[in-house]
């Protein structure tokens, strides 16, 4: 972190909901120190996750609760003097989400409208809230035919989880016209990084298999196309992306973040085995019909306005992600 950033964050109150995912640890650890105070919502008692293993949980503030809780909320933001808060919370992944969609929509939807009405009470009440940063996903776009995709595009969700992300991102730009809530909205690619435990997306998932000498599996036909965009680089934009909101020209847009680096599912798959040095070869099941064939984000509104760009390539960020999860499973 830059001293301008240091600068910018050592009076500062923040919330961080969604905090034991593989973004929000990073987030988490990256301001750690650099705040007046840091609080994180936490739900569930992860031991292995990257928070935990590092202690991190230690050294700041453990706020338990639920996002559907608005009276969990609003008690979050008036005691702790939350001024800036960082929305990551949901149930990210998208094949269990075709398993249990109200669960879904309950944790992304609801506890996305909970969070900003817990905003909007208290800011009507004592104008404290300064700064929101609600987490999209270029899901939230669907299955659109043009690409890349801009910020200017329809948000065009199908699947449980895409309309889920439509709806959160539709939800926080109507707090900002309606009421003026400070929010804005960051639209990721796919993630990778250490301390993603969600062992059914593909990066570690295949790096798990790989360590634990079983089947490497494709659920779809391999061609599939998506960004891969390193957890560092994600943190970063969320700060980047706060920072630049004392400019109230910003708050209620929409940014794309992602790294330009795009793959086939069988691409990143090969990538992976050639990294580890592996002599083992997928099984591609062919499952994933109504999956997007293919989605990438342009970049361009925050190179332009934020000043910000993916700055790790892919191979160092993929071998320092493979090293942690061989310390990872070696435990």
């Amino acid at each position: 972190m830059s001293d301008y950033k240091k600068s910018f964050w050592f009076d500062k109150n923040v919330l961080i909901t969604g905090a034991t995912g593989i973004i929000g640890s990073q987030l988490t650890m990256q301001l750690m120190g650099k705040c007046n105070n840091l609080a994180i919502l936490k739900r569930d008692h992860e031991h292995n996750s990257l928070l935990e293993t590092s202690k991190a949980t230690e050294k700041i503030d453990v706020i338990r609760g639920e996002l559907e809780d608005l009276q969990t909320m609003m008690r979050a933001l008036a005691e702790y003097e939350i001024d800036t808060v960082f929305h990551l919370g949901a149930q990210p992944i998208v094949q269990i989400s075709k398993v249990i969609p109200v669960k879904t929509f309950e944790s992304n939807i609801m506890g996305t409208w909970n969070l900003l009405e817990a905003c909007r009470i208290i800011s009507y009440e004592s104008d404290k809230i300064k700064r929101i940063v609600l987490a999209s996903s270029d899901k939230a776009y669907g299955p659109l035919k043009t690409l890349p995709y801009n910020e200017e595009m329809p948000l065009c969700g199908e699947l449980p989880y895409d309309v889920s992300k439509s709806c959160c991102d539709l939800i926080a730009q109507t707090y900002f016209k309606t009421y003026n809530l400070p929010v804005a909205i960051s639209r990721f690619g796919n993630v990778f990084g250490p301390g993603d435990l969600n062992f059914n997306r593909i990066v570690p998932g295949t790096i798990r298999s790989i360590l634990l000498d079983e089947d490497i599996i494709i659920r779809s036909d391999g061609t599939l196309l998506r960004e891969y965009f390193y957890v560092k680089d994600a943190a970063d934009a969320y700060i980047v992306l706060a920072e630049n909101l004392e400019s109230k020209k910003l708050h209620g847009q929409a940014f794309n973040f992602s790294s330009g680096i795009k793959l086939s599912v069988l691409q990143i798959v090969d990538k992976i085995i050639d990294l580890m040095g592996s002599k083992k070869k997928p099984t591609i099941l062919g499952e994933a019909k109504l999956e997007t064939k293919e989605q990438y984000l342009s970049t361009e509104k925050a190179e332009k306005i934020l000043g910000w760009k993916a700055k790790t390539e892919f191979d160092p960020a993929m071998k320092e992600t493979i090293e942690w999860y061989r310390k990872f499973f070696k435990k």
